[in-house]
């Protein structure tokens, strides 16, 4: 669908999109396009234009409620209007926009923000994704990261095509080369309605102040700025391909537990600039939102200083909500703080053992060098003054519990969470129950028994009551379940 533009502006749209749709087309002609729709200017002139070019069916706009504003609800009930005026789909996520140490309110408005778009992609098999920025947007980000110190992948700035870690959407900006005063142009030609965000006057924020007070400047004395702006980040995107690639062949080469973990040794073999690298390649594929230049060198450092071997406990390096560590020659971020102990067992491998649990007695685990012992309980025994009562035993479980789903032993891998108390108790980590048991982190190396995909029984902690009915009906028999390491096995 095509639609006639009656100005430069919209000729110039036009045209970006039409390129942006032939791309895809030539991949998928029938393919959907989802456009991240906030209800400002540029989102307005992009959804306008995206169905005036591709046709309402194939377009779906997607609306990321912050509640950062009092006016969100608002904005969120005018961007609803404005799609259905359209014969658009539309849908909208709210997110609670968490502050991690170090990180900045706009950066972790704009990491929930891009997490929701790619959940609301994913959810509607949506492979494409549209969003706004334009020329001003990519000279106003070549610009701060200028002035914060940024490496070359700082300096690419936006890339005009992205597929992100573990994302089911490549987002697309098909309005990177417009200016901002054309896609104005076209606003005004149109007589759309858009929302102004209060937010974007405030220049105690540092892209504000760049936009009301640099840029006017620097459009006076330097005309053509952004466009050099543009050919800076373009030299920086391919300077960075190629040290992504380097990057890769070491991570190859250092990867553990499925690139959960570096090889400590292989890290600190390589030179400084090539070690730097590594970790910032790999805290990207981790998905961490890029930390500076500062404590990346200091992570190196300190690394350097505790070696690949046991001193991973001095390690002071925190980063959005994960603390890094240093442990058994491997090096990983585990949640939490650095202030906080290790939980030194969350990366040990082990094959994942199951069983279609029918009545054994026990289960043996050589990897784990221990077995699981089953002892069914007869009916009303668990009501006996010398049986604990089930709600009180830590190892009681129905007999069906076991039999609803394959039994499977696992690995930690660190945030596992149970609750080991009454229904309405909070969930626990397993690290936070372990160090209040004053459990030694040598001992922390058990089997996790899960029913299906849940999580049931803990050694030295005990089963998982989330995962177990409320209340066992007193004609069901009941299954202690004990961990016994080898050297007790009688």
């Amino acid at each position: 669908m095509t639609s006639t533009a009656d100005s430069s502006a919209e000729r110039l749209v036009f045209e970006a999109l039409g390129v942006a749709l032939s791309a895809l087309d030539a991949r998928d002609p029938h393919a959907r396009i989802a456009v991240a729709f906030s209800g400002g200017v540029d989102s307005s002139v992009l959804l306008d234009a995206a169905v005036r070019v591709a046709g309402s069916p194939r377009v779906m706009a997607l609306h990321v409620h912050h509640g950062l504003s009092p006016h969100a609800d608002a904005w969120l009930a005018h961007c609803d209007a404005f799609a259905r005026e359209r014969g658009v789909a539309f849908d909208a996520r709210r997110v609670e926009v968490a502050r991690a140490s170090g990180v900045s309110i706009e950066a972790a408005a704009r990491d929930a923000r891009y997490r929701a778009l790619d959940a609301m992609c994913d959810a509607h098999g949506i492979r494409m994704l549209w969003l706004a920025q334009h020329a001003d947007d990519q000279a106003e980000t070549v610009l701060l990261q200028l002035l914060r110190g940024a490496g070359l992948a700082g300096l690419a700035a936006m890339a005009p095509e992205f597929l992100a870690t573990g994302a089911s959407a490549t987002r697309v900006r098909p309005l990177l080369h417009l200016l901002r005063a054309q896609l104005d142009q076209y606003a005004r030609a149109r007589r759309l309605h858009w929302i102004d965000d209060e937010s974007n006057a405030d220049t105690r924020y540092a892209r504000n102040a760049l936009r009301h007070q640099v840029m006017p400047a620097l459009a006076v004395h330097f005309p053509g700025f952004r466009d050099a702006l543009a050919r800076t980040a373009a030299h920086a995107a391919s300077a960075q391909r190629l040290l992504d690639t380097l990057a890769r062949a070491d991570l190859q080469d250092a990867a553990r537990n499925e690139g959960r973990a570096l090889d400590a040794s292989a890290l600190l073999a390589l030179d400084d600039d090539r070690a730097l690298n590594l970790l910032r390649y790999w805290m990207r594929t981790l998905g961490f939102v890029a930390a500076s230049s500062a404590r990346v060198a200091d992570a190196l450092r300190q690394l350097r200083e505790v070696g690949a071997g046991q001193g991973g406990h001095r390690l002071r390096i925190d980063h959005a909500g994960h603390a890094l560590r240093s442990y058994r020659g491997l090096v990983y971020w585990e949640a939490g703080d650095s202030s906080e102990p290790a939980d030194e067992t969350a990366l040990v491998e082990r094959e994942i053992s199951e069983l279609v649990w029918q009545g054994e007695a026990v289960w043996r685990l050589p990897q784990w060098r221990g077995t699981f012992v089953f002892e069914v309980l007869p009916v009303g025994d668990t009501n006996d003054a010398t049986q604990p009562a089930a709600a009180d035993d830590a190892g009681l479980v129905p007999l069906s519990v076991l039999q609803r789903a394959p039994l499977s032993a696992r690995a930690r891998r660190g945030g596992e969470r149970m609750r080991t108390a009454a229904p309405n108790a909070p969930s626990r980590t397993l690290k936070n129950l372990f160090q209040e048991r004053a459990i030694p982190a040598w001992k922390r190396d058990v089997p996790l028994l899960y029913v299906g995909d849940a999580l049931l029984f803990v050694p030295l902690i005990g089963v998982n009551r989330a995962s177990v009915p409320e209340s066992v009906a007193s004609s069901e028999a009941c299954v202690r379940i004990v961990w016994r390491e080898d050297l007790l096995i009688a």
